[in-house]
């Protein structure tokens, strides 16, 4: 066990196209490792019913975010969609490491990477990929989350994004849950070993 000064938290990023499942994921490892905490990102985009602010998202207008990254307060934020911006807050990421919790994000492609790109060694990428495009058609749409047109962008992005899933230093394809969520845990644990 490392002495509690000595911390140095790691951060685990989670990244994957709406639909594929990260999510999920993401949940089961925060139940498994109490070691672990949620960045809550920052969004511009509208909350949906059952979220809550601060649980969720926080949820902020475009100039309360467009003065956060005027205030150099964003250690990472995109405009994911167009109008809508998503960002991962420095202050998140202190609050969570002063409490000795290693960190996990679930965030977009070039959020992924920018935060690789900052801490390096001190993160670790892992990309969920869905078993197949009408795989994930057919999970957005039972969500019910989507309407045609929504879900016509996601579905432009995630071709997009899966042209980086080599990129990341893990790749699981969530076609077997039990499976991903397994190999999920074993990757998070040889990491903040």
């Amino acid at each position: 066990m490392t002495d509690s000064r000595d911390f140095k938290g790691k951060i685990i990023v989670f990244t994957a196209p709406s639909g594929a499942g990260k999510t999920t994921i993401v949940r089961h490892l925060l139940e498994q490792f109490k070691e672990l905490a949620f960045s809550v990102s920052a969004t511009t985009r509208t909350k949906r019913d059952y979220e809550v602010d601060g649980l969720h998202y926080y949820f902020l207008q475009a100039d309360a975010f467009q003065k956060i990254i005027d205030d150099q307060g964003f250690i990472e934020y995109e405009e994911v969609y167009k109008g809508l911006f998503y960002g991962t807050l420095k202050s998140e990421l202190e609050r969570l490491w002063a409490e000795k919790k290693h960190v996990v994000f679930d965030i977009d492609v070039q959020g992924a990477h920018s935060i690789k790109e900052k801490f390096q060694d001190q993160a670790i990428t892992v990309f969920v990929q869905p078993p197949s495009i009408d795989e994930l058609i057919n999970r957005l749409r039972l969500r019910s989350t989507e309407d045609e047109v929504s879900l016509q962008k996601r579905m432009d992005k995630f071709a997009e994004e899966m042209q980086f899933a080599e990129s990341f230093d893990a790749v699981i394809v969530n076609d077997d849950l039990d499976i991903a969520l397994s190999e999920a845990k074993n990757l998070v644990r040889d990491f903040i070993a």
